[in-house]
């Protein structure tokens, strides 16, 4: 057994797997004398069918099954042994033919393709300058926030005009286009939430209508789409595309939202028994805390300016060709090379992107090991019983769950990527030189959003 390399250009090369007779007859003479033993053929008994039969009818499917097996492992282990850094996996080379005569065994030679990954040419320094947003938490903000907790612990009382945030219990019935109710169209009650109305028309026709109000509308106006105007009108998403544009919502009730009193019994509720105990310390508080949660994004803005930054002006010299193949050929479902073609720029940056990641890693010893992705798993799970106001259970019972999660390989797979970018951002925090760039809360959504 052989493998010979043949460069085509720096970042693709051929892999000739050469095969002699020496390297597959036992295993094949074992795999027919193991099938000997299991199959049925009427007249025989098991295991004393004649060899010369198993021989001529499955032969042929033995030796191709272990001749696969045999170029998969020369060709891992050639990669391996010699160190070389591949993309994707290597695949047959479509324009040249197996050598070899399965009908007359002998010789055989396999050619396969390989993608080389690049050299990465890339340094980080205290010169190369970003801006670190962060959001300015003044006056307006902290009230806001707690204006959000009061609705959150309030109740519903009722109320006869519509305001900004309150809920509506309507009754809707379908109209044809001339503005009369349609015949057996559709009658249904459900409840609509003013703060979900993001139609400005819709906002200008509810905002201070009373109960008992008749306004006609268009149903998608005052739902958020798809399955949410489906059950809002008691029918199924794929009926949407067959009803008016025109309903009459007729207002039979309205619920405001009564803010819940700024006292000793909710600064416990949201805290815990007299961790907080006047309004003062509440503001700080809340203050800490959105700046604590405005940290988490602002790294990750960071992050992704320092990726746009090296994705773009880092040269990464891809085997294109090699690559639209490979896709094709590992994809689990059946895909054209146009469709390739249409997503290809993407697939391209992210290929990029991961070979600038590990390069970094790599240069930088910057590691992820199970240790830490289990400390880390615990933290997220301590995170989301805060969440809920339930307290996080005992060390070894944590530990069991967080093992239970990187058990399962996408929930792993998200830990570990989770991790890596946490490690990233300390190091582009540690590396590059940053100026703070205070920006308002809506300011910094637009950004984030972009």
């Amino acid at each position: 057994m052989n493998v010979i390399r043949e460069d085509v250009n720096a970042s693709s090369a051929i892999l000739k797997v050469q095969i002699a007779p020496a390297d597959y007859q036992s295993k094949v003479t074992t795999a027919l004398e193991k099938y000997r033993k299991q199959v049925k053929v009427p007249g025989f008994r098991p295991g004393k069918v004649p060899m010369g039969m198993i021989q001529k009818q499955y032969g042929k499917a033995m030796l191709a099954e272990e001749l696969n097996k045999i170029v998969s492992d020369s060709l891992f282990s050639y990669v391996n042994d010699n160190k070389i850094e591949i993309l994707g996996n290597p695949i047959p080379k479509t324009d040249v033919e197996v050598k070899g005569d399965f009908n007359n065994p002998g010789d055989f030679e396999f050619t396969y393709e390989i993608g080389l990954a690049p050299k990465i040419e890339l340094s980080l320094t205290s010169k190369d300058k970003f801006d670190y947003v962060k959001v300015k938490i003044d006056a307006d903000l902290i009230g806001k926030q707690i204006d959000d907790l009061r609705r959150r612990y309030g109740k519903l009382v009722a109320s006869e005009q519509v305001g900004d945030q309150d809920m509506i219990l309507a009754q809707f019935v379908e109209l044809n286009a001339d503005g009369t109710i349609k015949e057996g169209g559709i009658l249904h009650s459900s409840t609509i939430s003013m703060e979900f109305v993001e139609n400005k028309d819709a906002q200008a026709a509810l905002k201070g209508a009373n109960v008992g109000d008749k306004i006609v509308v268009n149903p998608v106006h005052v739902s958020r789409g798809g399955k949410d105007t489906a059950a809002m009108l008691g029918i199924s998403e794929e009926a949407l595309e067959t009803i008016s544009d025109k309903f009459q919502m007729t207002i039979n009730e309205i619920r405001q939202m009564e803010l819940a009193e700024l006292n000793q019994e909710l600064f416990d509720k949201l805290f815990g028994p007299g961790a907080i105990t006047t309004e003062e310390e509440l503001k700080e508080r809340i203050a800490k805390d959105l700046e604590m949660m405005f940290a988490n994004d602002s790294d990750r803005l960071l992050t992704r300016s320092v990726y746009d930054s090296l994705v773009a002006n880092t040269k990464v010299d891809l085997p294109t060709d090699f690559l639209k193949r490979w896709i094709q050929l590992s994809n689990e479902k059946p895909i054209t090379m146009e469709e390739i073609e249409a997503q290809f720029d993407g697939y391209e940056k992210s290929m990029k992107w991961q070979l600038i990641q590990g390069h970094i890693f790599k240069s930088n010893d910057i590691k992820v090991d199970q240790a830490e992705a289990l400390e880390y798993t615990k933290s997220l799970l301590v995170n989301q019983y805060a969440q809920y106001g339930i307290p996080a259970p005992e060390d070894k019972e944590l530990t069991t769950s967080a093992i239970q999660v990187l058990t399962n390989k996408e929930e792993s797979a998200r830990v570990y990527d989770m991790l890596a970018e946490t490690k990233l951002t300390e190091f582009f925090k540690k590396t590059v030189k940053l100026t703070d760039k205070m920006v308002s809360y809506d300011e910094f959504v637009e950004i984030a959003s972009k």
